[in-house]
């Protein structure tokens, strides 16, 4: 596919949503990579011990006595201040035999104090080697299949007067795919595909999952679970068994980080699809992300030149992934989280949100009955260096041109390691990606009223800081309702400006007049919640019940920075009542 032909829908600003439901690429589930990686656990975590030590043996011996020292000390300030109920009940104790072993005495000659040092440091990769591998069990995956299935088909039969047959279209139909989709299931064909999503709800994994399943037909990848979910005795029987490797992100110390990148890096590099979140969590302010962690990030590009050593020529694929929601479940309790680590003693508390089994159960039934839409924007696909590349897999540069990445590991005419140039490559990757989500982000009409809504409450405003504006009474503010959607207008057109230039995309909603769209945004958003960002006054205009919910969904369109273009007609938009 030609780079012209890969970027024909520039200049329609309408990004066509992908019905089409995909069979499966692998149909039998133990002949997913992911079922062949741990088939034989045990020789995988030697692997992952050998990688990892190594790796950690390229630095001098007093360097790595010094870090099992900082690990010592690290950890034991982490059983201390944040123990939990998943933690080994020997910690101490393994601990304290590590110290042990490093210890040294005035008879211990140079290489006893080497092969102590060795022996603390294969110690401390093993058991962190141990705790991060999990395993896939086709047996528990076909009964998860089973029980989501069953549980999604109650739902809908509750909320809608459906019969059971077609629930799982239903569900299917509320998951609004957008993107390449048959571009992707042709490269998984030729190589690794690296699934890079955004985070915005506890919910992802398990929609991202679903979907590749029943929508996409792609074998189901490696991920990384944080730990704190294990500490659910269910939840982590059925994750230690689903594919789920462990990330303990209280865990800071080069050791861990290492053994981590490492299962990632080797998982890659024997063909298993993998999916992690490159923002590290879940996106505090509603903003997508726009700074990446890069260690995970690294070990494609790691992964990609240990394939090419050796002498193969499969190929590594990175797939951004947008996920909008018109409201997310913990949207209460993210930006609050944010606004207490920027504000600081400027931050005042408001009422958070209980997200309880109970809450989860219920938004999952409002999600379904009350037809709010989920949205999956898959972009294009990348190979590991950035390049965009075609249905067949073969890199592109930017005038279209086929090109041969091994070139971006060769020196001297030989293939070799330069973990220098490495990193630059993955600082490259990262901005990349961050530039990719903006462009493949579908733009809700969720997310249009509430950034009018709270830009048009800011410019009433200018005089007021972010905490200052956030402390006003929702009660005393309002929006003129035919100002307001003239307003719409006016970022509509700027919005399909942008969207005919590939900086983002618009749904087919955004064919229908501004007023039907300014009404499908106020009535999908923030359903869940008790108190709504925007919602509609008995007198017909448009007031908020809460603006640190309104400031949340604002953020994601607000992080493009299209303010200053923008011409906001404050008087008579938006009017206080006495």
């Amino acid at each position: 596919m030609s780079n012209i032909e890969q970027n024909n829908n520039i200049g329609n600003p309408i990004t066509p949503e992908k019905k089409q439901t995909f069979p499966p690429l692998i149909e039998q589930i133990s002949d997913w990579p992911i079922n062949k990686l741990t088939e034989d656990r045990d020789t995988f975590v030697k692997e992952l011990e050998y990688y990892t030590l190594q790796n950690l043996n390229r630095k001098s011996p007093d360097f790595i006595k010094e870090l099992i020292q900082k690990t010592i000390f690290q950890e034991k300030i982490r059983m201390k201040e944040e123990p939990w109920r998943i933690d080994p009940p020997n910690d101490r104790i393994f601990w304290n035999r590590v110290r042990k072993k490093i210890d040294v005495t005035e008879i211990d000659s140079p290489s006893e104090k080497q092969n102590n040092i060795q022996e603390a440091l294969k110690m401390v990769i093993h058991r962190y080697a141990e705790e991060i591998v999990g395993t896939f069990n086709v047996k528990t995956f076909k009964l998860i299949r089973t029980v989501l299935t069953s549980l999604f088909k109650r739902l809908l039969n509750k909320g809608i007067n459906i019969n059971s047959q077609k629930a799982d279209k239903v569900l299917l139909d509320k998951l609004m795919i957008y993107g390449p989709i048959e571009q992707i299931r042709s490269i998984a064909t030729k190589g690794t595909v690296i699934l890079l999503p955004t985070h915005s709800s506890n919910l992802d994994s398990i929609l991202i999952g679903y979907t590749m399943d029943y929508k996409l037909g792609l074998p189901g990848p490696a991920y990384g679970a944080g730990l704190n979910l294990y500490n659910f005795g269910p939840a982590a029987y059925f994750m230690n068994r689903l594919g789920a490797y462990r990330v303990d992100r209280r865990k800071k110390n080069a050791i861990y980080l290492s053994t981590l990148a490492g299962m990632s890096k080797l998982s890659i590099q024997k063909g298993t699809n993998s999916l992690f979140f490159p923002g590290g969590t879940r996106s505090r302010s509603g903003e997508l992300e726009d700074k990446l962690k890069l260690g995970l990030l690294s070990t494609v590009i790691e992964a990609q030149r240990s394939i090419y050593d050796e002498g193969r020529e499969d190929k590594v694929f990175v797939v951004p992934l947008v996920l909008s929601y018109h409201f997310v479940l913990e949207a209460k309790n993210l930006i609050e989280d944010f606004l207490k680590k920027t504000g600081k003693e400027r931050y005042t508390k408001s009422r958070n949100e209980f997200t309880s089994v109970r809450s989860w159960t219920k938004f999952i039934y409002q999600f379904i009955s009350k037809g709010s839409d989920i949205t999956m924007s898959f972009g294009r696909p990348m190979d590991c260096i950035g390049n965009f590349v075609d249905n067949d897999g073969h890199s592109l540069d930017n005038r279209g041109n086929l090109i041969d990445i091994k070139d971006y590991f060769i020196s001297d005419g030989k293939l070799s390691t330069n973990h220098q140039r490495e990193s630059e490559y993955t600082k490259n990757l990262g901005n990349k990606i961050v530039e990719r989500y903006k462009a493949e982000n579908i733009v809700l009409s969720s997310h249009l009223v509430s950034y009018v809504a709270f830009q048009l409450f800011k410019e009433a405003n200018k005089n007021l800081d972010l905490f200052a504006l956030l402390s006003l009474p929702e009660d005393e503010y309002f929006f003129s309702r035919d100002s307001f959607v003239e307003q719409s207008r006016i970022v509509i057109e700027l919005l399909k400006e942008k969207a005919s230039q590939g900086l983002l995309k618009l749904p087919e909603i955004f064919i229908k007049d501004t007023i039907d769209i300014v009404l499908d945004g106020i009535a999908q958003i923030g359903t869940f919640h008790s108190s709504r960002p925007i919602t509609v006054h008995k007198n017909g205009d448009f007031y908020s019940q809460d603006f640190r919910l309104l400031y949340f969904y604002n953020n994601r369109l607000e992080s493009y920075g299209y303010q200053s273009e923008i011409k906001w007609n404050i008087l008579p938009v938006i009017y206080q009542v006495d």
